[in-house]
């Protein structure tokens, strides 16, 4: 079973950041924010990576195919031409598979495109600006048992704004964020068969959300799994600095490692 990772946006809402690298290369503390997504997975055994890249996929590209030497103490003997490492790390096991899927291309067309990477009836996709603390082994279970083409993982989001109660006219309380859970979006951390392959073209302008997730939910093969835990995408400049001050003030709900 592999992740594909969907990391060829743009991410324009945080332009300010995204100019010299993409989206999923901000950081959050050391570390990009699609290595935070890969350590999470990799808790749950999932070591096989597939990232479908696109705006300036390269910065992604290089960013693994040096990993070792940004992650690792080395000595380099110039008179011998030889590398050392001096410790070994974690991630040592994964696999990761880079595909270049267009600069433009709709994540349809992005998933489309890495077909031939897939080995197995089953996968996980996920974005690369999302981070939770879903259980992935009960996602995958549930998977199963609904026996449905996709399951998504529906989270309430955090409010933009704050809210208040009133009475009668009067103000009775602040919230600063919304506790409802009427309100459910699909926070990534998805699971799909293959048979999803089928509904997908290769054509740049082929859209999974608007046009594929539709068509399957009114087919009756979309599973809703609900997690009522943490969950938070860096969609914006503030999402990107809380992410950070979580992660510095040793909060960071996703750190399973």
């Amino acid at each position: 079973m592999k992740l594909v990772i969907l990391a060829g946006g743009m991410g324009q809402r945080l332009s300010r950041r995204t100019v010299d690298v993409p989206k999923p290369m901000i950081q959050i503390g050391s570390q990009p924010i699609i290595w935070h997504i890969m350590k999470y997975y990799a808790h749950f055994g999932i070591n096989e990576f597939i990232i479908c890249l696109g705006y300036k996929g390269d910065v992604i590209r290089n960013y693994f195919a040096n990993y070792k030497l940004l992650n690792s103490d080395c000595t380099i003997d110039y008179s011998k031409n030889e590398l050392k490492f001096h410790h070994n790390f974690s991630e040592q096991n994964w696999k990761v598979t880079l595909v270049d899927t267009g600069t433009n291309s709709l994540k349809g067309s992005r998933i489309k495109q890495i077909e031939k990477y897939l080995d197995d009836d089953i996968n996980l996709l996920t974005y690369s600006d999302g981070l939770s603390d879903i259980n992935i082994n009960e996602l995958i279970n549930y998977h199963k048992k609904m026996n449905k083409i996709v399951t998504i993982s529906s989270v309430n989001p955090p409010s933009r704004f704050g809210e208040i109660t009133e009475k009668n006219g009067l103000v009775q309380s602040f919230n600063e964020k919304s506790t409802s859970m009427d309100r459910l979006i699909n926070g990534g951390f998805m699971v799909f068969d293959k048979k999803l392959l089928n509904y997908l073209t290769t054509d740049e302008q082929c859209d999974f959300e608007r046009d594929i997730l539709k068509t399957l939910a009114t087919n009756n093969q979309i599973a809703s799994y609900k997690h009522l835990g943490n969950w938070m995408c860096m969609d914006n400049e503030a999402d990107a600095i809380e992410l950070n001050n979580l992660y510095q003030s040793g909060k960071a709900f996703w750190k399973k490692w």
